[in-house]
């Protein structure tokens, strides 16, 4: 659930990727980077932290050039390493950045052959490393050995040669010095990636982001979305070439994007997901009124903020009133994003406030876009009970979380999902709730997919199991379970990487 960006342009770019990197601040709060290039050299600042801490005006004066790639990052395993925080940078063929969004799940196997083959050192745990020099060698092996410059076809032959040997979701931005910049997506198109233009006084910029809310907030338009096993390359003429890359390349979107992590003024895929959560709203009410035609629903409240599109809906279909029960306090990040369950307890309290008059003496209806731990939900229903409510109902615009997700975004381990092994009920008493509301999965397909009915397939594997490059094991997966259970993600020691090959901007002097 990391965002990415990439701009080539006429003037300066370090600017519009610190802003756009604000933008999709909601996809990654672990770490965030920009790298930018002149054409003669490459420029890198980045640390842990949001885009805020990271970048004051001393460390953007210093970023220098017409193009770059910038990273909002969070882990989808333990550790807080500075290290792994993005883009990554090697200096041969030519000096490459790249940003990752995505998981590969066959990085235990590439990082062997990149070894024993490639002949080349990791320094870091981060597969989006392993992508990285899997992309420079394949960019050496598809270049002429005396060859100062790679033409287009080149650097698609690289892709080629990455889609041939990674497997699993990434949406990557690219910056190749003296060539231009690229993105790319996986071949299932599970993790979106957007293009826009737009035309200046001095010429015509080209961005890449992950979520077209990017494209809009800095005057883009949006061209369209990066298509399923694509590469498209802006070179430094400000020409875009693109070719289809992967074999076989197949539309399965990941529908989570839209139920929970995908900003609400996003359109991704030609699907706008405001429109998506209205969709699954007004799905999840019918199904209550079908279930439960005599309910004694006296308000229905969201779970601020993502289910309040979906609990506006239910509040009129279910012709009972939509209130704000709840004050976030926006300075406490997103719970499901952090890490260890300690540190998730806590901040709930600490970010919801409820308004005891929206409660007091009434039957109260929840709606949150899912439950994954279940452990935020259990609080914010005591949180409804110490207020003053009669019954608190519960009801979920995602059906039931049984899998993890091992696609790029920090689903907990299989144990720690509260609906692994456990039906409805057991769910209900699990959180304390009175009565529990789930949405049908077929429900959530149609929601999403009827607003652009060419999409007809999504990675739904969270909720069905059914994983949709078709090259996930048991193994894998108890592997996945032992890196995402909480005691894994204690914080380590930081280690610190050394960048002597680039100009790595320092946090010294006064802040500006």
């Amino acid at each position: 659930m990391c965002g990415v960006i990439g701009i080539l342009g006429p003037g300066a770019v370090n600017q519009p990727l610190y802003d756009a990197l604000q933008i999709v601040q909601h996809r990654g709060q672990d770490a965030a980077g920009i790298m930018t290039s002149d054409g003669n050299r490459v420029y890198l600042r980045k640390d842990n932290g949001l885009a805020r801490d990271v970048f004051h005006a001393r460390h953007m004066r210093q970023l220098k050039g017409g193009m770059g790639v910038a990273h909002a990052r969070y882990p989808t395993a333990g550790g807080d390493s500075r290290a792994e925080a993005q883009p990554f940078y090697v200096n041969s063929p030519f000096g490459i950045a790249l940003g990752h969004n995505g998981n590969l799940t066959n990085a235990a196997q590439l990082r062997d052959e990149l070894f024993r083959q490639d002949l080349r050192q990791l320094n870091t745990s981060s597969d989006s490393e392993i992508l990285l020099n899997i992309f420079a060698h394949e960019l050496r092996e598809a270049i002429d050995a005396s060859s100062l410059r790679a033409a287009p076809e080149d650097v698609f032959n690289a892709v080629s040669g990455v889609y041939a040997r990674c497997k699993g979701a990434y949406a990557v931005v690219v910056m190749v010095v003296g060539v231009g910049v690229m993105a790319f997506r996986d071949a299932c198109g599970i993790r979106p990636l957007v293009y826009g233009r737009k035309v200046t006084a001095g010429g015509v910029s080209h961005m890449f982001a992950s979520e077209s809310v990017a494209l809009d907030v800095l005057g883009y338009t949006l061209e369209r979305d990066a298509q399923p096993g694509e590469a498209m390359l802006v070179d430094l003429g400000g020409r875009l070439h693109t070719r289809v890359c992967a074999d076989a390349p197949r539309h399965a979107p990941c529908i989570f994007e839209y139920v929970y992590l995908a900003r609400p003024d996003s359109i991704l895929d030609g699907i706008a997901v405001y429109r998506t959560r209205m969709n699954m709203g007004d799905n999840l009410a019918n199904r209550i009124k079908r279930a439960w035609p005599e309910h004694d629903i006296d308000v229905v409240i969201p779970v601020p903020d993502t289910s309040r599109t979906a609990a506006v809906e239910m509040g009129r279909v279910l012709k009972r009133p939509y209130r704000e029960g709840f004050i976030k306090n926006r300075y406490i990040g997103r719970t499901f994003i952090m890490p260890g369950q300690a540190e998730r307890t806590r901040s709930v309290r600490h970010k919801l406030n409820p308004i005891a008059s929206e409660f007091k003496g009434k039957n109260v209806l929840l709606v949150d876009d899912s439950i994954v731990r279940g452990t935020t939900s259990r609080q914010i229903i005591e949180l409804a009970r110490e207020a003053g409510a009669g019954k608190v109902y519960f009801a979920s615009a995602a059906p039931p979380v049984r899998f993890p997700n091992i696609y790029g975004i920090d689903m907990p381990s299989t144990a720690e999902l509260v609906a692994h092994n456990r039906d409805t009920a057991e769910i209900c008493r699990e959180i304390g709730a009175d009565r529990l509301f789930y949405q049908e999965l077929d429900d959530l397909v149609e929601a999403v997919s009827r607003c652009n009915p060419a999409v007809r397939e999504f990675d739904a594997s969270c909720f069905s199991g059914e994983y949709i490059t078709g090259d996930i094991t048991p193994a894998y997966l108890a592997q996945v379970d032992r890196e995402r259970n909480d005691t894994a993600k204690i914080p380590t020691a930081q280690s610190e990487l050394d960048l002597s090959e680039i100009t790595e901007i320092p946090d010294t002097g006064p802040r500006a």
